[in-house]
């Protein structure tokens, strides 16, 4: 069963923009909090950004002021929005759900299978 699945990667030329959601049924868990993630080649996979549960949001300082993060209730999904793009951006986006399944399970973390984001000169 697939937990989680992002959409919206592909090539973009510096200064562009890319939006990526994130939907499946993580999503319907009781969710702590959701975030995006990247991780680039020989690179560690870094937090993007993150949104909890209340609605309050933390990016890192390398996208702040040109990344936005938000849940579309209606839709079920969580989603990041990339302004200004920059080739240092360029990395594979995972998408990242910490919720409970059930209220006696405990808190895991879902991933979803990433996509990438390529970001030209």
């Amino acid at each position: 069963q697939v937990q989680l699945v992002e959409s919206g990667g592909g090539l973009v030329q510096a200064g562009g923009s890319l939006r990526l959601s994130c939907a499946g049924s993580a999503m319907r868990y009781s969710i702590n909090a959701m975030g995006w993630y990247r991780q680039a080649p020989g690179k560690q996979r870094e937090l993007v950004a993150v949104i909890m549960t209340g609605g309050s949001t933390y990016y890192a300082d390398s996208v702040k002021g040109r990344f936005t993060i938000s849940r579309d209730g209606a839709k079920n999904t969580v989603d990041l929005q990339m302004n200004s793009l920059k080739p240092e951006d360029t990395a594979v986006y995972y998408c990242n759900v910490r919720a409970r399944k059930t209220a006696v399970t405990p808190l895991f973390d879902y991933w979803g299978q990433g996509t990438q984001v390529t970001v030209s000169f």
